[in-house]
């Protein structure tokens, strides 16, 4: 049995509002136009003998509209004139404060709240600095979008299509920073601060694409880390040519959960459950670099109180010579320069940075 995909319920609410504002317009453009005309048509039925149909309706219009240059001729020989003149103004001035309110309502939704919104977000983009840029919100840059979320890092997502962009900032409250455009074009990276970014995730459909994005990318920031995604095999090699400093093939990532999942249950359970949760007590793995400003410099694993005051776990270090050492003994050194991995908290994890001066 197959079941219709619904929208989810913020997108959801998002549409029935629009719709109801919509809804609301024309319904009070429709209620002013027929108590125009319909007054119109009564005082012309009232006055035949005196005014044309257009003169009646002109009036009705400028009585309603509360402009009333002033009174149509002869109408202070007949009272039923006035008083069908007054139910006009009573009944007009409501229907035109509903249609302003209304017509509003629609402009600030609609065109002007897209201008403002759109200019807050590229003020908040224009104001960052050492966050990470994503090429492409596929099936793929989806999860790295929630990952980076989970980890509350600072990102712009760079992609052509504005309703999916939009679908994902509701999705997520809100709190997705994004810029319409081409990724491989030099001007859509540089709106979404490629000059000022710390690092750059292409995950297009394309390996031509991520190859031109990468490039770009190194080109316009040759600080920048970039890891780019390798949709055939074998295209790492013209990837890392291009200035990738790291490449992932989904196809071999998979391949190996397969026969995790297989052979290594358990910890395939323990692993999914840490990535998929998105709390802040969820577990991460996550590598802290060690400055020089740090007092803990020269200390030992076991001098520095790094369980006592963060609870993460020391899994390795990888040296300032770049190799690493798993599981290291209590009296390892800590060495500025040097990355340690650990498995911890966020808030743990963001403890030890700045125990180690980051």
């Amino acid at each position: 049995m197959r079941h219709s995909k619904l929208p989810p319920p913020r997108r959801l609410a998002e549409q029935v509002s629009g719709e109801t504002t919509r809804r609301r317009f024309v319904v009070s453009a429709g209620l002013l136009t027929g108590v125009v005309v319909g007054c119109g048509l009564l005082f012309w039925q009232l006055e035949s003998n005196a005014y044309s149909l257009f003169e009646s309706i002109y009036f009705a219009l400028i009585t309603i509209s509360t402009v009333g240059y002033s009174e149509l001729p002869l109408m202070a020989q007949d009272t039923r004139a006035r008083v069908l003149v007054m139910f006009m103004i009573v009944t007009g001035v409501a229907t035109v404060a509903f249609f302003q309110s209304s017509l509003t309502t629609m402009m600030i939704e609609g065109v002007i709240g897209k201008a403002v919104r759109r200019r807050l977000m590229e003020r908040r983009i224009a104001a960052l600095s050492a966050h990470t840029i994503v090429a492409g919100c596929g099936r793929t840059g989806r999860f790295v979008i929630e990952e980076l979320l989970a980890s509350s890092l600072p990102f712009v997502v760079i992609d052509r299509d504005p309703e999916v962009l939009d679908q994902l900032s509701a999705d997520h409250g809100g709190r997705l920073l994004y810029v319409v455009g081409d990724a491989t074009d030099d001007h859509s990276l540089l709106a979404a601060g490629i000059t000022e970014a710390s690092g750059l995730i292409t995950a297009l459909s394309s390996d031509p694409d991520n190859v031109f994005v990468t490039i770009s990318a190194r080109s316009l920031n040759p600080r920048a880390r970039i890891v780019a995604k390798a949709v055939t095999l074998g295209v790492e090699a013209k990837l890392d040519r291009a200035g990738a400093n790291a490449t992932v093939s989904p196809h071999r990532i998979g391949g190996l959960r397969l026969v995790t999942e297989l052979v290594r249950p358990h910890t395939a359970e323990f692993l999914d459950s840490m990535m998929r949760g998105t709390g802040e007590g969820q577990l991460r793995f996550d590598d802290v670099e060690v400055s020089r400003d740090t007092p803990y410099e020269g200390q030992t694993l076991r001098e520095a109180p790094i369980r006592a005051e963060t609870n993460v776990l020391v899994v390795a270090i990888r040296g300032a010579d770049g190799k690493f050492v798993y599981n290291p003994p209590a009296d390892y050194r800590i060495e500025s320069g040097s990355f340690i991995v650990v498995l911890g908290t966020g808030e743990g994890v963001r403890r030890l940075r700045q125990m180690m001066g980051v």
